[in-house]
């Protein structure tokens, strides 16, 4: 056989010759169901596969000769009608072998090019052997190896899992030729191509269902218990510490706030979080996400508050500042609800794609490397110890598992944060940060002493006794809406936040794409996404009208910890939330989170816009990772969207002793080079493209749409559609809203009801 010959497709090498399969009459499929089970063999699709199916068949049945090979067709994402081996080969329901037709399907070892190999199913000389000589005392050998490359149309496609696990594949065409085989390694689970065999029959699913992963210990609607609930809540809120907390020690402080006032946002946050996230798994997409305040209005946030206007402004400059950020969130957000509301974020979804999503993510991330080690390296003793702890946790010992639970992977940063704050704690007592004649009270007693005041930034960073929110805070504070003032509403911020709330609208299509793969639910449709999206635009205007600083959305941390924990229960997440609402009305504990040391604070935010970089960048698993068209549009957009920031930040303010260093690159709103004659204009137009995501956004946005790919090459995102809602409900029933809701928006078939 030619080289060209062994490089065919297996469909059509096998089409001519195999006449389509005509079930047996009388015949009980629940017979075939039971002799799959006594044979041990276990479907672990992480999706579905019916819609690109000529039929809905029971999934077993296509399992009785224990070879699943479809004709793939990567251009359309799917399976081709009539062109499955598998149905076509008649099985003996009792004894469980094929009969003889002729051809037969055999697990001959072979590589890439169809020479023979360890492991891998192909081809030998068009005939193969019966089933039965592929049976060893019960256990199946692998097939479907990884490297089998499939020639079609003059074109190679490399058929490894990676490649075929595309992000359009989420439960629908060819990932059904990707039989998921996990295995444990080092606390982490590979997924490779095969099928995973449990031995005397035991199975390790819920029954064998397709909506929910062998390894997920609770589906979305499942109730773990009681006593589980409370502890997996307290753990997704636990394992997104970096988020929720440590985002108000940051831009607090830099807005002239006082540590009761960080207290206070620290509070609101967590109040503004568990209502939003609530509402999210009532009436938005119902995937187990939590809401939060995200990284993504950060940068926005810090470029207003460095504005000229506020610079030299001293009295009431934290409210007049919030107020500012409240009308411009509120703004951005009602942008975003018409966007998900209206339906327009179903076209959006058109142009939205791995490609895309990769390189803004990652923006997000880096827009913070001349924020982050400045404001940890103010005191290295406790900042460089917290670094290099949370790394040790999270790569070094994320296998160990105490009581059958991966503590060192979900709760990284808070155990690493407790360590080092009892460390830095240590110092502080015992007087490494004690200067002669200078007063831990920073900086009123020392601002009249030269040598206190070249020590006072030192004390302020490092030592734990520097706040006064544990005084100052009240044991008991019910955070209210515009509890900071009246909103200020102005053109220029409002053009800012209706641009980044685009770019969290594109963050949560990622997440949600991430979270129906993880936890094996088909993957939502169009109108979903935008039921979902315009709910958290809603969300956001709570978190504007409570000034919490920043608006709220899906926090792409969660999905992370949905992988690791195997607990996908909307109620976990629900009663999470009812705690977090609870917390926020005891002011003390506010008060403690607001006295850990800011470079403890900064440390542990390196770690975290570390790691959004590389969850931004793991999109990319989903599209064909070694195309040229690819690497190319992401390496472009990583590139100028930090270097065309850094044009518009290089103009500093006339002063540069005005600001911190590491504040002057977001001084560029007011001092950018954009001069169009009016003032908001140019305000917004220096302060959106100073912003590394927004510019990253454009230029992939841009490219993503305009150079030519293919869809197996873009992975393109493939959402599913009203159609398979009509033929099967239930496949998409996690999705569906309380029946009474549901009855009330009948009418808006543009959001999925």
């Amino acid at each position: 056989m030619g080289d060209r010959e062994k490089g065919q497709n297996l469909g059509s090498v096998l089409e001519p010759k195999i006449q389509p399969f005509v079930p047996r009459k009388g015949h009980d499929p629940r017979e075939l169901r039971s002799w799959a089970k006594k044979t041990g063999f276990v479907s672990i699709f992480s999706g579905e596969t019916e819609r690109s199916m000529s039929g809905r068949r029971d999934l077993n049945e296509r399992f009785n000769n224990n070879v699943f090979v479809d004709r793939v067709d990567l251009e359309k994402g799917g399976l081709e009608k009539h062109e499955s081996i598998s149905p076509k080969i008649e099985i003996d329901p009792i004894l469980g072998r094929t009969r003889d037709r002729g051809v037969e399907i055999e697990p001959v070892r072979v590589d890439g090019n169809g020479r023979e190999n360890n492991g891998v199913l192909g081809l030998r000389d068009g005939a193969v052997r019966g089933e039965n000589e592929r049976r060893k005392n019960g256990v199946m050998e692998p097939i479907l190896g990884s490297n089998i490359e499939v020639q079609r149309d003059g074109l190679n496609v490399n058929g490894n899992a990676a490649a075929t696990r595309n992000g359009n594949m989420n439960g629908q065409g060819a990932e059904a030729n990707a039989l998921v085989e996990e295995k444990k390694d080092d606390g982490n689970f590979d997924r490779e191509v095969g099928i995973n065999v449990y031995p005397d029959g035991e199975d390790s699913g819920d029954g064998g269902g397709l909506n929910q992963s062998p390894k997920i210990i609770c589906g979305p609607r499942d109730n773990p218990g009681f006593v589980p609930l409370i502890f997996y809540g307290l753990q997704h809120y636990l394992s997104m510490a970096g988020s929720l907390i440590f985002i108000p020690l940051l831009f607090v402080p830099a807005m002239g706030g006082t540590d009761k006032d960080t207290a206070y946002v620290i509070s609101t946050m967590l109040l503004v979080s568990g209502i939003t996230t609530i509402l999210h798994s009532y009436f938005g997409t119902r995937l187990p996400l939590v809401q939060g305040s995200s990284f993504v209005y950060l940068a926005p946030a810090l470029a207003i508050m460095n504005s000229r206007e506020y610079r030299n402004l001293t009295e009431h400059k934290f409210r007049h500042i919030m107020r500012e950020l409240q009308g411009a969130i509120i703004i951005g957000s009602i942008f975003q609800s018409i966007l998900g509301f209206s339906g327009l974020m179903s076209v959006l979804l058109r142009f939205i794609n791995p490609v895309v999503v990769a390189p803004t993510i990652a923006a997000v991330g880096l827009a913070f490397f001349s924020y982050g080690f400045p404001q940890a390296g103010a005191c290295v003793e406790i900042s460089l110890p917290e670094i290099l702890l949370v790394l040790i946790f999270t790569l070094y010992l994320r296998g160990i598992s105490i009581f059958g639970h991966r503590v060192f992977r979900i709760y990284a940063v808070p155990l690493s944060v407790v360590i080092i704050w009892i460390y830095a704690f240590f110092l502080t007592a015992g007087g490494a940060y004690n200067y002669k004649g200078c007063s831990p009270d920073i900086p009123s007693s020392n601002i009249l002493i030269d040598a206190c005041r070249r020590h006072a930034y030192t004390m302020r960073h490092c030592r734990t006794d520097v706040s006064d929110a544990m005084r100052t805070a009240a044991w008991v504070r019910i955070p209210y809406p515009l509890q900071w003032g009246i909103p200020i509403y102005r053109l220029r911020t409002s053009i800012i936040m209706i641009i980044v709330s685009l770019v969290a609208s594109i963050d949560s299509v990622g997440t949600y794409h991430s979270a129906s793969m993880r936890i094996n639910l088909k993957a939502p449709t169009p109108g979903i996404v935008s039921r979902g999206i315009g709910l958290e635009g809603f969300c956001s205007v709570l978190a504007g009208l409570w000034g919490s600083g920043t608006g709220s959305t899906t926090l792409r941390e969660n999905v992370h910890t949905i992988d690791i924990t195997k607990m996908a229960s909307r109620r976990v997440v629900e009663v999470g939330a009812v705690l977090m609402i609870l917390f926020s009305f005891i002011g003390k504990v506010g008060a403690i989170l607001a006295s850990i040391p800011q470079a403890l604070a900064a440390a542990v935010l390196c770690f975290m816009w570390a790691l959004t970089v590389a969850l931004g960048l793991s999109t990319l698993q989903h599209t064909q990772t070694a195309s040229f068209r690819n690497i190319t549009i992401v390496g472009v957009s990583l590139f100028l969207g930090l270097s065309v920031p850094a044009y518009f930040q290089q103009y500093q303010p006339n002063s540069s002793l005005i600001l911190p260093s590491y504040l002057i690159p977001y001084s560029a709103a007011s001092d950018g080079p954009a001069r169009t004659g009016n003032k908001d204009l140019d305000f917004a137009i220096n302060a959106l493209l100073s912003l590394n995501m927004v510019v990253a956004l454009l230029i992939a946005f841009l490219l993503d749409n305009t150079v030519p790919g293919s869809r197996q090459e873009r992975g393109v995102y493939v959402w599913s559609s009203k159609d398979e809602i009509m033929t099967d409900p239930s496949s998409l029933s996690d999705y569906t809203l309380p029946n009474r809701v549901a009855r009330c928006f009948r009418w808006a078939k543009c959001l999925g009801v």
